[in-house]
């Protein structure tokens, strides 16, 4: 393999991607240096070619990078390719038949959980959130699920730029009850939507992770109060909690 100053620059900036696209928490220029070796200009001036073509973002006012938009909806018509599309439509459907209610496949976004794909049930009544809606963190199951994922440090940095938009009388609406609620999330390996969102609609989530434990998406079933009670719901866990191993083991076979 070429030493780091002999990898053409096309593949520098791939390398660059892949450092952040694993790590946990956004890096400055130097700490991605660290894993490539390459000269420290070179590095602050592809990060810049990256920022201002909307692959990273600096995370707020400091000089670390992350992961922007653009490259998460990258990341995700890979995912939409073929064969992982197939496998993840299928494994969508099956599990929907079990639970008997719309299941989807909800991704983070910059401005909340979006709808990537979804499997609706086959009763007239049903919640209408098209592929493509775009759901609050902190009042839905599937954004629940993801701030869950993150470390306490980082949720309650994330918490902190939240905007608590209130949709029903049961949705959360201060910074220490969510997290009081991230922390039984955590524990528990689901979340819960009791109306939250939206009055007369239940929904319950569980996390899909990569190969080394990652938050890639989350795995939510929805319904109506008139058919879904709390308990009902809750019962749905197992079956989803499997439907997303399945997933991680079909999305990132190796």
């Amino acid at each position: 393999m070429p030493t780091a100053d002999r990898i053409p620059t096309n593949l520098r900036t791939l390398l660059i991607l892949e450092v952040l696209g694993k790590s946990e928490r956004p890096l400055t220029a130097t700490q991605i240096n660290e894993a490539m070796g390459l000269p420290k200009q070179t590095v602050h001036r592809l990060c810049a070619t990256l920022e201002e073509n909307g692959f990273v973002i600096r995370h707020g006012q400091s000089r670390k990078y992350q992961v922007a938009r653009r490259l998460r909806e990258l990341g995700s018509g890979l995912l939409n390719s073929s064969r992982d599309h197939i496998a993840r439509r299928q494994i969508l459907k099956d599990v929907a038949a079990q639970t008997g209610e719309t299941v989807n496949y909800v991704v983070p976004d910059d401005s909340g959980m979006t709808y990537l794909d979804r499997v609706e049930t086959d009763w007239a009544f049903r919640i209408q959130l098209p592929i493509g809606s775009t759901v609050p963190f902190h009042s839905t199951a599937s954004g629940k699920c993801f701030l869950a994922s993150l470390t306490p440090k980082a949720r309650k940095a994330f918490i902190a730029s939240l905007t608590f938009t209130k949709a029903t009388a049961r949705t959360i609406s201060d910074s220490e009850t969510l997290l009081t609620e991230l922390a039984t999330i955590r524990k528990n390996g689901y979340s819960l939507d009791q109306e939250e969102f939206a009055e007369g609609m239940l929904a319950l989530a569980v996390p899909v992770t990569d190969n080394e434990g990652r938050f890639v998406a989350a795995l939510a079933v929805l319904g109506p109060t008139q058919r879904m009670s709390i308990e009902s719901t809750i019962a749905m866990k197992d079956a989803m909690q499997l439907a997303a191993r399945k997933l991680q083991t079909a999305l990132f076979a190796e």
